[in-house]
């Protein structure tokens, strides 16, 4: 048998190719009278090569590099959004923020750390949208705020409103320069509240008022032109630092001596915010990441469970419970984001495979905290 290698890549480039040439004789055939010179030459004419080529694969390619996308964001200033401009622009992708405010967002994304980024004011949005690769929606007035009649319809009409006007502008663009994604964030209050269920993808809407706003907010993002992917993303409690429902619980946690809120049996549906960005910036690429999806961690905590970790995490005890009038003095009605929950599970984003980096709430916490 005759090997030759034939190298053919550059030093630098980690790729290897080369040609393989095998002389391969016919089987032997144990007649006598076959084995003479003359028949071994015989063999050796009827010798059939095989040649083997290995295709190169070098990083110096063009065309091996990931595509890098436009990116238009509603909510880019926002906890969530901030830090999925960060992870866009590390990546090279041009990013487009949809703002109310270009000078709060200006202030928030710099020139000189993000050159290149593009502001628009909403009378511009349809500019910034148009030519784009996906759009996300992050927008809305945070909940975690006390409840009056007006809140709650401004935390609705913040939601729906801003949706309304990115799917009438999408579907208004001509299909050479329409966004192909549409990643719009909703949460897990679709689900309602319970202690004793369990809910994913599939599950049913629940009956209050949270519930009423994410139906709405679902509803009017998926009337968007049908040729457009839509990822829908159920986004649970976000722990993260310099902002999130964790800057809010500590205040109380400390005051209490690090108990839980309320009866501590309710539970907490979590993910941390590296994570969410994660899935978000997943969804934009990954064609098969559609329909709804839920942004949770795989492990979610009884509250009673949370506090205890984050009171080891802390070095404080975690025995006087926060006490839920203290809440609602604090909250309203918006206590019962904390006060109910619901067990909600990623059994979408578990089955297209998405690696969490923190699955389990006592990680996620010290990397928080830490």
């Amino acid at each position: 048998m005759e090997v030759s290698l034939l190298p053919c890549c550059k030093a630098t480039s980690f790729s290897l190719s080369w040609t393989s040439s095998f002389s391969i004789a016919p089987p032997f055939n144990f007649s006598p009278q076959q084995h003479t010179s003359s028949s071994c030459s015989s063999r050796l004419s009827q010798t059939k090569k095989l040649s083997i080529l290995c295709l190169s694969s070098s990083s110096d390619d063009p065309s091996q590099q990931p595509e890098k996308m436009v990116v238009s964001i509603t909510g880019a200033t926002g906890f969530i959004g901030k830090k999925l401009v960060r992870r866009l622009r590390a990546d090279n992708h041009s990013v487009r923020v949809l703002t109310r405010s270009r000078s709060r967002a200006e202030l928030i994304f710099p020139a000189k750390d993000y050159p290149g980024i593009v502001f628009a004011e909403e009378p511009q949005w349809k500019d910034g949208i148009q030519g784009s690769n996906a759009v996300v929606n992050l927008a809305g007035m945070p909940i975690s705020t006390r409840w009056s009649s007006e809140i709650k319809k401004e935390i609705k009409e913040s939601r729906v409103r801003v949706t309304s006007k990115v799917v009438d502008i999408i579907n208004d663009l001509q299909a050479d320069v329409r966004p192909t994604v549409l990643v719009s964030a909703t949460a897990v209050g679709y689900y309602g509240t319970s202690e004793t269920k369990v809910f994913d993808e599939e599950s049913p809407s629940g009956n209050d008022y949270l519930s009423e706003v994410c139906r709405e907010w679902e509803g009017t993002a998926l009337k968007v032109n049908k040729d457009v992917r839509v990822a829908l993303i159920r986004i649970g409690v976000v722990l993260g630092k310099d902002g999130g429902a964790l800057a809010r619980m500590i205040p109380l946690f400390m005051m209490f001596a690090g108990g839980p809120l309320g009866s501590g049996r309710q539970w907490f549906s979590w993910i941390h915010v590296e994570d969410i960005v994660n899935l978000i910036y997943e969804a934009l690429s990954n064609p098969s990441y559609k329909g709804v999806i839920n942004g949770t961690a795989p492990n979610p905590v009884r509250l009673a469970e949370m506090c205890d970790h984050l009171g080891n995490v802390l070095g404080r005890p975690s025995w006087l419970p926060v006490p839920d009038f203290a809440l609602k003095a604090v909250l309203g009605e918006g206590a019962s984001v904390v006060l109910e929950g619901q067990k909600v599970l990623p059994a979408r984003a578990k089955e297209l495979g998405f690696s969490f980096k923190y699955p389990y709430v006592k990680d996620a916490l010290k990397a928080v905290l830490f």
